[in-house]
């Protein structure tokens, strides 16, 4: 008897084979725009690997069987992503200021070169082979998947996300914590928009709904100056004598990021007690 494929597998196999175009072509030259639509690609794939190992429970490990092979890209695509915001950041800097960043502007070129290389060198020494395994232990994981095994597997790992964010919001929010909400919230709205391409009642009402897309573009301003505050402080920390121009940007940075902070936090606390409670 032949097993049936779930219609699920029809949305990974779509992404599969768009990451698989755009890592091909950096496997040719390493740019930025791309590596960030192999990343999101990529987050969409482990997120399957996710729902595959909360479906087939009884197999431990699954997840890190099917995507472990793309775990160190997936970090380097991240990190090439983070250095884009922060270059942002100091292009920023300069236009408000008209100061020069010399030394940190060529201290960001080399770490740029460096993490192209290694990243060029990931993919032209990984193997196709990677994507055609990952591709096929997703087809047999897929077979013969009841809706709502996968209906129930999805509020699975949603209700596992908001219990993750009830566990902090009572200790108050750090930089930790808000980085941990602005990527639960990517999750938690890839499998709803999942749950609804599959025909799937949505398990938050449309107000919730456009509550959780508004947190997560006010992250973004702080995810890119948690960054660029990050990346600027490793740079001084270990200079004797820092310019003044450097001190004043630290400090900017540092209100700006206590700003942000404290008009996310309050969001995402009145959004939790709506959730949660």
């Amino acid at each position: 008897m032949q097993r049936k494929t779930s219609p699920i597998f029809q949305a990974f196999e779509q992404q599969h084979r768009q990451a698989k175009e755009l890592f091909l072509a950096l496997g040719k030259q390493i740019k930025s725009k791309k590596s960030l639509e192999l990343y999101t690609k990529l987050s969409f794939l482990e997120l399957y690997s996710d729902l595959m190992a909360k479906i087939h429970f009884e197999k431990e490990g699954l997840q890190f069987d099917f995507f472990s092979p793309f775990k160190p890209l997936q970090k380097n695509l991240r990190k090439i992503h983070h250095l884009k915001l922060v270059e942002q950041g100091i292009r920023a800097r300069i236009q408000t200021t008209g100061e020069s960043y010399n030394s940190y502007a060529s201290y960001l070129e080399k770490e740029k070169k460096g993490l192209y290389t290694e990243t060029f060198d990931l993919i032209i020494g990984s193997s196709l082979k990677d994507w055609d395994e990952l591709l096929h232990k997703s087809l047999l994981g897929s077979k013969n998947i009841k809706p709502l095994t996968v209906n129930t597997a999805i509020n699975q790992l949603i209700q596992e996300e908001l219990e993750f964010f009830q566990l902090d919001k009572s200790n108050g929010l750090d930089s930790k914590a808000l980085k941990d909400i602005f990527e639960g919230l990517r999750k938690i709205i890839m499998l709803e928009n999942l749950l609804i391409h599959l025909g799937f009642n949505s398990i938050f009402v449309d107000q919730i709904h456009g509550e959780i897309s508004e947190l997560k573009e006010k992250l973004k301003p702080w995810y890119s100056n948690h960054l660029e505050l990050q990346s600027l402080t490793y740079f001084l920390s270990d200079k004797e004598q820092v310019s003044k121009k450097y001190v004043d940007w630290v400090k900017d940075l540092k209100q700006k990021k206590k700003s942000l902070s404290s008009q996310v936090e309050k969001q995402a606390l009145a959004l939790f007690q709506k959730i949660l409670d």
